[in-house]
Protein backbone atom coordinates (compact mmCIF):
# COMPACT_ATOMS: atom_id res chain seq x y z
CA UNK A 1 0.00 0.00 0.00
CA UNK A 2 2.30 2.75 -1.23
CA UNK A 3 -0.29 5.48 -1.73
CA UNK A 4 0.24 8.61 -3.82
CA UNK A 5 3.66 9.33 -2.31
CA UNK A 6 5.39 6.41 -4.03
CA UNK A 7 7.08 3.46 -2.39
CA UNK A 8 7.73 3.57 1.35
CA UNK A 9 11.37 3.33 2.35
CA UNK A 10 12.90 2.91 5.76
CA UNK A 11 15.21 5.68 6.94
CA UNK A 12 17.42 6.12 9.98
CA UNK A 13 18.82 9.06 11.87
CA UNK A 14 22.17 9.57 10.17
CA UNK A 15 23.16 12.86 11.78
CA UNK A 16 21.90 15.49 14.12
CA UNK A 17 23.36 18.91 13.54
CA UNK A 18 23.04 22.61 13.93
CA UNK A 19 22.40 24.66 10.83
CA UNK A 20 24.71 27.57 11.50
CA UNK A 21 22.98 29.80 8.96
CA UNK A 22 19.64 29.62 10.79
CA UNK A 23 20.93 28.50 14.22
CA UNK A 24 18.32 25.77 13.99
CA UNK A 25 18.90 22.08 14.67
CA UNK A 26 18.53 19.77 11.71
CA UNK A 27 18.03 16.02 11.79
CA UNK A 28 19.28 14.14 8.74
CA UNK A 29 17.39 10.98 7.88
CA UNK A 30 19.13 8.67 5.44
CA UNK A 31 17.57 5.80 3.53
CA UNK A 32 18.71 2.41 4.86
CA UNK A 33 19.40 1.03 1.41
CA UNK A 34 21.01 4.03 -0.21
CA UNK A 35 22.61 7.44 -0.04
CA UNK A 36 19.65 9.79 -0.25
CA UNK A 37 18.92 11.93 2.77
CA UNK A 38 16.01 13.94 4.10
CA UNK A 39 17.00 16.96 6.21
CA UNK A 40 14.31 18.16 8.62
CA UNK A 41 14.76 21.38 10.56
CA UNK A 42 13.48 20.91 14.12
CA UNK A 43 13.20 22.70 17.46
CA UNK A 44 15.86 22.70 20.19
CA UNK A 45 13.74 20.70 22.67
CA UNK A 46 13.13 17.89 20.16
CA UNK A 47 16.76 18.01 19.05
CA UNK A 48 17.94 17.47 22.60
CA UNK A 49 15.36 14.66 23.07
CA UNK A 50 16.77 12.93 19.96
CA UNK A 51 20.38 13.64 20.94
CA UNK A 52 19.87 12.25 24.45
CA UNK A 53 18.36 9.04 23.14
CA UNK A 54 21.15 8.61 20.58
CA UNK A 55 23.72 9.20 23.33
CA UNK A 56 21.93 6.83 25.72
CA UNK A 57 21.47 9.55 28.35
CA UNK A 58 18.77 8.71 30.88
CA UNK A 59 17.12 11.04 33.35
CA UNK A 60 15.77 9.95 36.71
CA UNK A 61 12.34 11.38 35.85
CA UNK A 62 10.63 10.76 32.50
CA UNK A 63 10.79 13.63 30.02
CA UNK A 64 7.95 14.14 27.55
CA UNK A 65 9.06 11.54 24.99
CA UNK A 66 9.86 9.01 27.73
CA UNK A 67 6.42 9.71 29.16
CA UNK A 68 4.79 9.07 25.78
CA UNK A 69 6.70 5.82 25.53
CA UNK A 70 5.48 4.75 28.99
CA UNK A 71 1.88 5.65 28.10
CA UNK A 72 1.99 3.57 24.91
CA UNK A 73 3.61 0.60 26.65
CA UNK A 74 1.39 1.00 29.72
CA UNK A 75 -1.72 0.82 27.58
CA UNK A 76 -0.50 -2.46 26.12
CA UNK A 77 0.09 -0.93 22.72
CA UNK A 78 3.11 -0.78 20.42
CA UNK A 79 4.45 1.83 18.05
CA UNK A 80 4.79 -0.19 14.84
CA UNK A 81 6.06 2.60 12.63
CA UNK A 82 6.50 6.29 12.16
CA UNK A 83 5.87 7.74 8.70
CA UNK A 84 7.15 11.10 7.49
CA UNK A 85 4.18 11.66 5.21
CA UNK A 86 4.52 14.95 3.36
CA UNK A 87 5.92 18.44 3.25
CA UNK A 88 3.80 21.57 2.81
CA UNK A 89 5.34 25.06 2.79
CA UNK A 90 8.59 23.71 4.24
CA UNK A 91 6.70 22.06 7.10
CA UNK A 92 6.99 18.30 7.40
CA UNK A 93 4.12 16.11 8.58
CA UNK A 94 4.33 12.72 10.24
CA UNK A 95 2.09 9.98 11.60
CA UNK A 96 2.51 7.57 14.47
CA UNK A 97 1.02 4.13 13.79
CA UNK A 98 0.14 2.60 17.14
CA UNK A 99 -1.25 -0.93 17.35
CA UNK A 100 -3.25 -2.18 20.32
CA UNK A 101 -4.78 -5.60 19.85
CA UNK A 102 -6.77 -5.38 16.62
CA UNK A 103 -6.95 -1.60 16.73
CA UNK A 104 -4.67 0.63 14.68
CA UNK A 105 -4.45 4.21 15.87
CA UNK A 106 -2.93 6.77 13.52
CA UNK A 107 -1.82 9.94 15.23
CA UNK A 108 -0.78 13.14 13.51
CA UNK A 109 2.55 14.29 14.95
CA UNK A 110 5.52 16.48 14.20
CA UNK A 111 8.43 14.58 12.61
CA UNK A 112 10.76 15.70 15.42
CA UNK A 113 8.52 14.21 18.14
CA UNK A 114 7.90 11.13 15.99
CA UNK A 115 11.62 10.49 15.53
CA UNK A 116 12.35 10.98 19.26
CA UNK A 117 9.59 8.47 20.06
CA UNK A 118 10.60 5.99 17.34
CA UNK A 119 14.14 5.88 18.75
CA UNK A 120 12.81 5.18 22.25
CA UNK A 121 10.46 2.42 21.09
CA UNK A 122 12.80 1.00 18.41
CA UNK A 123 10.15 1.59 15.75
CA UNK A 124 11.05 1.90 12.07
CA UNK A 125 10.91 5.36 10.50
CA UNK A 126 9.52 5.37 6.97
CA UNK A 127 9.13 7.99 4.30
CA UNK A 128 8.05 8.04 0.69
CA UNK A 129 10.33 7.80 -2.29
CA UNK A 130 8.85 11.14 -3.37
CA UNK A 131 10.05 13.04 -0.30
CA UNK A 132 13.54 11.60 -0.67
CA UNK A 133 13.55 12.58 -4.33
CA UNK A 134 12.27 16.03 -3.48
CA UNK A 135 14.89 16.96 -0.92
CA UNK A 136 17.72 14.57 -1.52
CA UNK A 137 21.28 15.73 -1.78
CA UNK A 138 22.35 14.74 -5.22
CA UNK A 139 25.94 13.75 -4.55
CA UNK A 140 26.84 14.05 -8.22
CA UNK A 141 25.85 17.72 -8.22
CA UNK A 142 26.47 18.02 -4.51
CA UNK A 143 23.78 20.54 -3.70
CA UNK A 144 21.11 20.73 -1.05
CA UNK A 145 18.61 23.55 -1.06
CA UNK A 146 17.16 23.90 2.41
CA UNK A 147 13.81 25.66 2.47
CA UNK A 148 15.33 28.61 4.30
CA UNK A 149 16.42 30.61 1.30
CA UNK A 150 20.04 30.24 2.35
CA UNK A 151 22.74 29.40 -0.14
CA UNK A 152 22.99 25.76 -1.18
CA UNK A 153 25.37 23.59 0.79
CA UNK A 154 27.23 20.86 -0.96
CA UNK A 155 26.87 17.38 0.47
CA UNK A 156 30.40 17.24 1.84
CA UNK A 157 30.08 20.57 3.62
CA UNK A 158 26.80 19.48 5.11
CA UNK A 159 28.23 16.12 6.21
CA UNK A 160 31.35 17.65 7.69
CA UNK A 161 29.61 20.33 9.70
CA UNK A 162 27.10 17.82 10.97
CA UNK A 163 29.83 15.38 11.94
CA UNK A 164 31.83 18.11 13.67
CA UNK A 165 28.84 19.24 15.62
CA UNK A 166 29.40 19.27 19.34
CA UNK A 167 26.30 18.02 21.19
CA UNK A 168 27.11 20.79 23.67
CA UNK A 169 25.87 23.20 21.01
CA UNK A 170 22.34 22.10 21.80
CA UNK A 171 22.50 23.94 25.08
CA UNK A 172 23.50 27.11 23.28
CA UNK A 173 20.73 28.02 20.97
CA UNK A 174 18.11 30.52 21.84
CA UNK A 175 14.64 29.66 20.57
Amino acid sequence: MAGPGGAMLQVRVAHLGLDRTTNTPVVILQENEGQRVLPIWIGPAEASAIAMELAGVKFSRPLTHDLLKQVIVGLGAELRKVIITQVKDNTYFAELHIYRGDTVIQIDARPSDSIALALRLKAPILTSETLLELTSIDTSEGAIQPGTGSSPLDADTLKSYLQNLDPEDFGKFTP
